[in-house]
């Protein structure tokens, strides 16, 4: 299958590739931060909003799966300007498109979220909201089959995002991990190969048409058990520190996930499995991996 691959250079999209180029011909379109070649696939470099690059595309490609749509007009963009069209167009979203404060588990059914919220989280989800309605209308309007994704918490190798790899790397370096005694928020993480193993089920798979995913674990984490689960991978002796949420940002250690309860938000993966046969990696095996590939990093 030929495979156009917007983004691709770092977490989730690099993943991605790597998982599926050996399976399938790959060009991937990005800045060209990183040579995408090492990994068997084709790469072209240039500014996605840029009309020039889609126009200047060659051959013909039965799938598109964008990585990096943040702002309306990026997926007008590609396939307003691309000299043939594709036959499904796969964007990556967010579980955060959801109205926030709904309560119990949100199917993909569930409504958007329609206030703007401050911040960069709320331009974000913003962002994401008005492109995954522009999917549907653009697709529509060239007779392209659309599927969204929206995963939840990535978590793994290669992740850029301060998260995990934060404690890690005080695991690593420093010997300790901050246990967070106050924290009653839940948050639900997918590892990322499961997530890139979740593009390909999807690919030119007529089931996915027109459909949208939540990509996570149904089981909640909190910052318990993600300690427990760090504590168990850790391949040399870590002390624990047992402190309270504030204290943790008084000592400039990140709270990436939902510290309290009043921040919970929940997603049924139910569809997933159900309709592309997807299957959770456990967080002390995804973790695990996770580790090993982190350790190797912050041990040099």
């Amino acid at each position: 299958m030929k495979i156009l691959v917007i983004g691709g250079s770092y977490f989730y999209g690099r993943v991605f590739v790597m998982l599926a180029a050996g399976r399938h011909e790959i060009t991937v379109v990005n800045r060209g931060t990183y040579s995408m070649e090492e990994l068997g696939a084709a790469q072209v470099r240039g500014d996605r909003r840029d009309p020039a690059v889609w126009k200047g595309l060659s051959g013909e490609y039965e799938a598109v799966v964008d990585f990096c749509a943040y702002e309306a007009g990026d997926i007008r963009c590609v396939l307003e300007n691309m000299p043939v069209k594709p036959v499904q167009y796969i964007a990556v979203s967010t579980v955060d498109v959801y109205r926030r404060g709904e309560g119990g588990y949100k199917s993909e059914d569930a409504p958007f979220e329609e206030r703007y919220l401050p911040g960069e989280a709320g331009a974000y989800i913003a962002g994401k909201v008005a492109l995954e309605r522009e999917t549907r209308l653009v697709c529509g309007e060239r007779d392209v089959a659309w599927t969204v994704l929206r995963p939840g918490i990535l978590y793994g190798p290669f992740n850029y995002a301060p998260r995990e790899s934060a404690y890690i790397r005080m695991m690593v370096q420093q010997r300790i991990l901050p246990r967070i005694t106050d924290a009653d928020g839940q948050f639900q993480m997918v590892y990322v190969k499961d997530a890139a193993e979740a593009v390909e089920k999807c690919l030119l798979n007529e089931k996915a048409y027109g459909k949208a995913y939540n990509i996570c674990k149904r089981e909640p984490e909190t910052y318990g058990s993600l300690a427990d689960a760090l504590m168990k991978v850790s391949e040399e002796p870590v002390r624990e520190l047992p402190m309270t949420a504030q204290q943790a940002l008084e000592q400039g250690i990140l709270l990436p996930f939902a510290v309290r309860e009043s921040e919970t938000e929940l997603y049924d993966n139910a569809r997933s499995i159900q309709e592309l046969g997807m299957k959770y990696t456990s967080l002390d095996a995804g973790m695990g991996k996770t580790y090993r590939a982190f350790r190797n990093v912050f041990s040099v």
